[in-house]
């Protein structure tokens, strides 16, 4: 049997654009001889659709899109689409109205054939606000050109016992499709990507496959929606091997023969070159979903807004993104000359704005109730805050949308200024450490320098004050980062964190303490593209709190 996987890249709310992507690529899978083609989760409505799903019209407009999807596809070929449906026992027995499920549009009409069991509540993930599970998964197998075809949905196949040593719900959807019979399974999957997460889902695909004996398919959604970035990676794997390879961080069309002989073997691509399409597609499809085309960003000389640019400039072009350079009276000399250094190698413009004036009038306008008082953290702070509002004058003037610029160890310990560096639309960097700053940096000069090399090499500073340098206050950051690691994403106590770092505890405990405390500034943070498995974005910690380790 032919199977087309449809790696699409969806926009919610978009009924009629979703509806016409899915219609194109099952033609292109009609005409390569495909007799089934199978699309990602929800892909009707577009992933994820949050808080529109209580809207009566949004409902509505769903089931008229999927009608009329059904009515305008190639008559010879079935599609299974992930879509909304409702739960017709939720009047007599409870539970949430609807259901996360599975569409099978044949000859024109529509039929519910699968519901999602497992929801996950983890992370980004709260879909047991709005989806009630399905309890019988062993339902989800249908019949199609003499085969039986078991269907399951993202989480469905996240929950293999012998693979994870652990199950997480009490179920296995695919274990349960399979022993109803199911000589294949597919999978409707909204999977974001995180570090290393084509690999794992491979491996756990795989061992399904062997474990169960029978073909693993798997369909994932490509694109960005705000912080969550979606790498497609669609996979059809035997206990031989793979149909053919993964396509990441673009749209495609594979059509795999299940009776075919499947040996290759999985090629991942290095992390760095993952970190790039990752964030360069966040940007790009962030910028051009609202409707914007072009970005402006501060260029200070180091390593952080150097990155951030060269990202920008791969996502939307060149001439689509502007540096503005903002030297105060203590910048240093070399700050200025590797931001215009950055900026030719780049091709964009950049525009060069002293604040020096400006330091000058805020100093004589707070004169009379600073007066008695020394210069420190406030007058710092000020400097950011005036570069913040440049920028936002900019944009506003000329429709530009504004780029965070810091990265995930600044922002972990509240090394960034509200309404100041925090300042934009969009953070790009903030889910990336310090040291895979520069790796990332080192990569994108693979191929020849774009970022200086003294922008990579300098020592990191913030050149708010003279002779100013992170290592003032701040461990290095190759030694700084793992501790990071530990309490941020793993959730590992200070104690463990000392041991496995070989850092003092009581330093340990410092740093937890301003984790901890920077939980405000966090909640205020722009939207962070997510690329860790550990993202602020689905980090749910109370702003005010005193807990803290020692």
């Amino acid at each position: 049997m032919k199977i087309a996987l449809g790696q699409i890249d969806t926009t919610v709310g978009d009924f009629a654009g979703n509806a016409a992507k899915i219609a194109a690529f099952a033609h292109r899978a009609a005409a390569q001889g495909a007799a089934l083609a199978v699309f990602p989760e929800l892909a009707i409505c577009g992933y994820p659709p949050e808080d529109l799903l209580l809207s009566p019209g949004f409902l509505a407009a769903h089931d008229r899109a999927l009608a009329e999807l059904a009515a305008v596809l190639p008559p010879d070929l079935d599609v299974l689409v992930g879509c909304v449906a409702e739960n017709t026992a939720a009047e007599a027995r409870g539970g949430r109205p609807l259901h996360n499920a599975v569409a099978l549009l044949q000859d024109g009409l529509t039929q519910i054939v699968a519901r999602k069991s497992l929801l996950p509540t983890y992370d980004v993930f709260d879909e047991s606000r709005y989806f009630e599970p399905w309890t019988t998964p062993e339902t989800n197998v249908l019949r199609l050109r003499g085969r039986r075809i078991g269907v399951v949905v993202c989480e469905d196949g996240w929950n293999d016992e012998l693979f994870w040593d652990k199950r997480n719900y009490s179920i296995d959807p695919v274990e349960r499709v399979v022993r109803a019979g199911a000589e294949l399974v597919v999978n409707l999957s909204a999977s974001p990507w995180s570090r290393g997460k084509e690999v794992f889902r491979h491996r756990m695909l795989a061992a399904a496959a062997a474990r169960h004996r029978v073909p693993m398919l798997l369909v994932n959604q490509v694109g960005g929606n705000v912080a969550l970035q979606f790498d497609g990676g669609s996979l059809a794997v035997k206990a031989s091997g793979l149909a053919c390879q993964p396509v990441a961080f673009a749209e495609a069309l594979a059509v795999v023969d299940t009776t075919a002989e499947w040996r290759e073997a999985l090629a991942p691509a290095p992390l760095e070159a993952m970190q790039h399409a990752a964030i360069v597609q966040g940007i790009r499809a962030y910028v051009q979903k609202f409707g914007f085309q072009r970005v402006v960003l501060g260029l200070s000389g180091g390593i952080d807004s150097a990155l951030v640019a060269t990202l920008a400039v791969d996502a939307l072009g060149p001439g689509q993104v502007v540096g503005i350079a903002m030297p105060s009276a203590i910048s240093s000399d070399h700050s200025l000359a590797d931001a215009q250094a950055l900026a030719h190698n780049l091709g964009i413009a950049c525009h060069v704005l002293p604040i020096t004036t400006l330091q000058t009038a805020f100093a004589a306008a707070l004169e009379p109730v600073f007066a008695g008082t020394e210069p420190g953290l406030a007058e710092e702070n000020l400097q950011a805050r005036m570069r913040g509002v440049l920028l936002m004058a900019f944009a506003n003037k000329h429709g530009h949308l504004v780029l965070t610029t810091g990265n995930k160890s600044e922002c972990a310990v509240g090394y960034c200024t509200i309404y100041g560096d925090t300042n934009g639309a969009l953070a790009p960097i903030a889910d990336l450490y310090k040291t895979e700053v520069w790796a990332l940096a080192r990569w994108c000069n693979r191929g020849g320098v774009r970022i200086p090399q003294r922008s990579i090499d300098k020592a990191p500073s913030a050149e708010l004050r003279p002779q100013q340098f992170d290592t003032d206050s701040l461990p290095p950051y190759d030694v700084l980062d793992p501790v990071l690691q530990c309490l941020v994403e793993q959730n590992l106590s200070v104690a463990e964190t000392a041991t496995r770092t070989g850092m003092a505890r009581e330093r340990v405990a410092e740093l937890f303490a301003k984790i901890q405390a920077a939980e405000w500034k966090r909640r205020q943070y722009p939207p962070t593209l997510k690329v860790s498995e550990r993202c602020w974005t689905g980090r749910r910690m109370p702003v005010v709190h005193k807990y803290r380790e020692h």
